[in-house]
């Protein structure tokens, strides 16, 4: 990791939610190392695009199986953070995600939540508050001593 930014790698199938997702991270100081429509395009690019993180929409072009394109990024070590307009969803565990930004969300909401996600993937724990945008997986809440 270098610089104040995060190699972002967007997994989304809406291709303007991921056009604008793409914009929002490079307006903020983010660059974007790979983008995957599918579960199956996610795993086979994510592990050569050289992310910090994976932004990952739950429900995909190929299913709704972004809960499992993130369980398998995130054992092969890459952090995770869900997308999503139901994050009732999400197993309890969160796949081994950080967390979920809900949909919709504006720019300067994924901004402040970029910003603690830079702390969480670089430093951790990051420091309090959790940005509103964000709810934390219950496991990182813990591990951070965040509430």
């Amino acid at each position: 990791m270098t610089g104040g930014g995060l190699r972002v790698f967007i997994v989304e199938d809406e291709v303007l939610l991921q056009m604008q997702l793409e914009l929002y991270l490079e307006e903020a100081g983010h660059s974007v190392v790979g983008v995957a429509a599918s579960s199956r395009e996610a795993l086979a690019q994510a592990p050569s695009a050289g992310a910090d993180i994976a932004l990952v929409d739950v429900h995909l072009a190929d299913g709704p199986t972004g809960i499992e394109v993130g369980r398998k990024l995130s054992d092969q070590g890459l952090p995770v953070v869900f997308l999503t307009a139901n994050a009732a969803r999400l197993p309890a565990d969160f796949s081994g995600a950080i967390g979920v930004i809900g949909k919709p969300y504006t720019q300067a909401a994924l901004a402040e939540t970029l910003d603690f996600l830079v702390a969480a993937v670089r430093q951790p724990p990051p420091p309090p508050p959790v940005p509103d945008a964000l709810t934390l997986a219950p496991a990182m809440s813990t591990r951070w001593h965040i509430n």
